[in-house]
C-alpha cells in the first residue's frame, strides 16, 4: 500500500506541475475569434465562475473586444442570469481593466450605443424583435405584467441598444444558457431565435466546440442536444461529466481496435524518467476489452462521471469520483462508463522492465447489460 500511495503521490505532483493541456486545441469551426470570447465570457457569467470570467475577459481585450462591448454582454445577461450575477460579471470586468491599468495596458473603449429616438415605442418596438426571435406572435397571457416587461423592457429597450447585433446578443444567450442547468426548453427557444436573428447554421452548431474549448464539457454537451433536437438531429444521449477538471484530449484511434464505444486520450505526464499518466474518457457504454499488464500493474483515479471495473471470476465494481483501482500485474480485467454516463480516469502505468498489455476478447453487450 506504501508503494501505492508514493506512485499516486508521484503521479499528481507530475500532472500538477505539468503544462495545462487545452482540449480539442485544433478546433474547426466558423466561429471568429471575437465571437469565441463572447461565447466564453457569457458562460462563465452564468455560471457564476469568477475565476475564469476574470480569465475569460482579458483574453477577450487581448484579443480585440471594447470595453463596451464586454459591458454590454454581461449588461445583456441580467434579463437571463440575473442581476446578481449580472453585477458580479461587471465587477470582475472593473477589476480586469484596473488590473490591466497597472500594467500599463491601455484598452481601447469602443462605441456606446446610440441614444434612442425621443418617439421610441419600446413596446411596440419589442413585441416586432420578439415575434421575429420566436418565429411567430407570442403573448404571455398567464402572466400579462411578464409579458410586458419581455416585450417593452428585454426586446424592446435592451435590443434596441445597437453596440451588439441581433445574431451577438443571441450567441450571447445561448452561451450563458448553455452554462446553467435545468432551462433546456429556453435554450432551445433562443437556438432558434438564433437562427432567426441571423446567425448562420454554421455559426449556431459551430457554439459547442467553442464550449467545449474555452468552457467545459458540459455546457458543451447542453448547447450540442439543444442544437441537434431543434434541428431534428441525431444526438447520442447521456450525461456529460458536469465538472470536468482534465483535459478530454483526442480520439483514442490508436486503442480503437480494443474499445467497444468511442473513448479520447490525453497524455498528462510522459518520458524517459516519468511515470506514463493519462487521462482517458469514455463516451455512455464505452468500455475497454478484457486485458492484462504483465510485470507492471495499473492505478486508476476515478476522476467523472461514472463507471465500471471488473477483475476475471469476480462481481463488476462501481466506479464514481474520489475511487482509486489499484489493478496487480497479471489480473486480467476491463473497465469503462456506465451506459447513462460519461466516465473519466487517470490512469498510471505501474513502471517495471518489460511491462506489457496484452489485449483480449470484447465485453459483450450481453455482460455488459447485466451490470446494473
Amino acid at each position: 500500500m506504501r508503494t501505492i500511495n508514493k506512485l499516486i503521490a508521484a503521479a499528481l505532483l507530475t500532472i500538477a506541475t505539468c503544462h495545462p493541456i487545452n482540449a480539442q486545441q485544433n478546433m474547426k469551426n466558423v466561429l471568429n475569434q471575437r465571437q469565441q470570447n463572447i461565447v466564453a465570457i457569457a458562460c462563465f457569467e452564468a455560471k457564476g465562475d469568477l475565476e475564469n470570467l476574470f480569465g475569460a475577459i482579458y483574453t477577450g481585450l487581448d484579443e480585440g473586444l471594447t470595453v463596451s462591448e464586454i459591458k454590454e454582454v454581461l449588461s445583456h445577461l441580467y434579463a437571463y442570469t440575473g442581476f446578481p450575477r449580472s453585477l458580479n460579471g461587471l465587477g470582475v470586468l472593473q477589476q480586469v481593466l484596473a488590473d490591466r491599468k497597472a500594467k500599463g495596458i491601455t484598452d481601447k473603449e469602443g462605441k456606446d450605443a446610440d441614444s434612442l429616438p425621443e418617439d421610441f415605442d419600446a413596446l411596440k418596438e419589442g413585441t416586432v424583435v420578439q415575434t421575429r426571435l420566436s418565429g411567430a406572435p407570442f403573448n404571455y397571457t398567464f402572466a400579462p405584467a411578464t409579458d410586458y416587461y419581455l416585450k417593452a423592457h428585454l426586446f424592446g429597450d435592451i435590443f434596441a441598444r445597437n453596440n451588439l447585433t441581433f445574431p451577438e446578443r443571441e450567441l450571447v444567450t445561448v452561451s450563458a444558457l448553455s452554462g446553467m442547468k435545468g432551462v433546456a426548453l429556453q435554450l432551445k427557444s433562443h437556438v432558434r431565435g438564433a437562427k432567426n436573428m441571423g446567425l448562420t447554421d454554421a455559426e449556431i452548431h459551430s457554439i459547442p466546440e467553442a464550449l467545449m474549448q474555452k468552457v467545459g464539457e458540459a455546457e458543451a454537451y447542453r448547447a450540442k442536444k439543444a442544437i441537434a433536437e431543434v434541428y431534428g438531429e441525431e444526438f447520442k444521449e447521456g450525461e456529460p461529466i458536469e465538472s470536468r477538471v482534465f483535459p478530454i484530449g483526442e480520439p483514442n484511434t490508436a486503442y480503437a481496435k480494443y474499445f467497444i464505444g468511442n473513448s479520447y486520450l490525453a497524455a498528462l505526464a510522459s518520458g524517459e524518467g516519468k511515470l506514463h499518466v493519462s487521462n482517458v474518457t469514455f463516451e455512455p457504454r464505452c468500455r475497454n476489452n478484457w486485458h492484462i499488464h504483465h510485470k507492471g500493474g495499473q492505478i486508476l483515479i476515478c476522476v467523472g462521471g461514472k463507471g465500471w471495473y471488473q477483475e476475471w471470476g469476480k462481481q463488476p465494481q462501481e466506479l464514481n469520483p474520489g475511487d482509486v483501482v489499484d489493478i496487480p500485474a497479471e489480473v486480467k480485467h476491463w473497465h469503462g462508463a456506465a451506459a447513462d454516463s460519461w466516465f473519466q480516469h487517470i490512469a498510471i502505468g505501474v513502471p517495471a522492465e518489460g511491462a506489457s498489455a496484452e489485449w483480449l476478447e470484447p465485453v459483450t453487450d450481453a455482460e455488459y447489460n447485466k451490470l446494473k
